[in-house]
């Protein structure tokens, strides 16, 4: 008699998913605060938002992914640090708005469930929730053999915060003589992989797998002070497109960014890459960040004030140009 087929036989194992979700639920529970609601039969996640802190609230999300970052973190199978990537991602997007983050929710697909690895990741996620003070309030683990091969597999995230109506930071305010004041990444955060992965060989990401690998900077805690008690007339997080496309999205008609390059250490790792790749200096400022993170506009006296609260918090930054008049360009590196 042909035995019955049943869905584990496929290769889904529902069991080992029940057993996924109370292996993390430590973890996830570390990141939770009291405006989460646990109602543990809801098909939904529940978050009450007191609205009474803001005049007019608006809701503000994100949603990213990590990248071919991942394919590094296997082949050097560490998987604990790029879910503090995938917060990241998220929540320094909606940080550059002006906004507090609230919670996050992510999004796993993999060929098969492999429970260290996917508790590494989670381990990873909520720590993200942890630094960004925000919580981890539901996900989805997709186990889907035949779209994936059994030892891949994919991340996404969605992030959601909140700010009020008349302080979003937009750069719309941005005018010539408008300081930058750049704060360090931790490396190459989460952008640009591709291309470092390309260049770089087999044996030279295993020797750089720390820098590579060290997960990407969460400003939320460093910045959040400074949105409240300082006017700041832009954020922007340098990620993919770098220099050229992120540090210029928020940038007005008829200005210019003009970048001091030699103003900021640029760290090794991304030496090493341009060295290895022969890459042209114009590439390496638009493919990764180059060692700043974030980048804050604001009038040169404000950025004063700025500077000295960042000092006495001991916050390394720096200042790395300013806003001129410029018709063609909108950088100038």
């Amino acid at each position: 008699m042909k035995k019955s087929i049943t869905y584990k036989s496929s290769g889904v194992d529902i069991l080992k998913a029940e057993k996924f979700i109370q292996a993390i639920k430590k973890d996830i529970d570390s990141t939770l605060s009291g405006a989460v609601l646990r109602k543990t039969k809801a098909f939904s996640s529940l978050f009450a938002v007191d609205m009474k802190k803001y005049k007019k609230p608006v809701i503000v999300s994100s949603t990213d992914g990590v990248g071919t970052k991942l394919l590094l973190a296997k082949s050097l199978n560490k998987h604990d640090t790029v879910g503090i990537d995938l917060v990241a991602m998220s929540v320094n997007d909606i940080l550059c708005v002006g906004a507090r983050p609230l919670f996050f929710l992510d999004y796993i697909a993999c060929g098969k469930l492999d429970l260290k690895v996917l508790k590494d990741v989670i381990k990873g996620i909520a720590e993200g929730c942890r630094q960004a003070g925000c919580s981890l309030i539901g996900g989805e683990t997709a186990e889907m053999p035949g779209m994936y091969k059994s030892d891949d597999y994919d991340l996404a995230g969605f992030a959601v915060g909140v700010v009020d109506k008349n302080k979003i930071i937009d750069g719309s305010g941005i005018k010539k003589g408008d300081i930058l004041i750049g704060l360090p990444s931790s490396g190459l955060h989460s952008n640009g992989f591709s291309l470092a992965r390309k260049v770089l060989s087999a044996e030279q990401q295993k020797k750089y797998k720390k820098e590579l690998l060290v997960p990407t900077k969460i400003y939320i805690k460093e910045v959040l002070p400074l949105v409240e008690n300082f006017s700041i007339k832009g954020i922007a997080h340098i990620t993919g497109g770098a220099f050229y496309e992120k540090l210029t999205k928020i940038l007005p008609q008829r200005l210019c960014f003009k970048v001091d390059v030699g103003s900021w250490p640029v760290p090794n790792i991304f030496k090493i890459i341009q060295k290895a790749g022969k890459i042209e200096e114009k590439e390496m400022f638009r493919t990764f960040n180059m060692g700043i993170g974030l980048v804050l506009v604001a009038e040169k006296k404000e950025a004063v004030k700025i500077s000295r609260y960042l000092n006495r918090w001991q916050i390394k930054h720096y200042k790395i140009g300013e806003v001129v008049s410029d018709n063609k360009r909108k950088v100038i590196l």
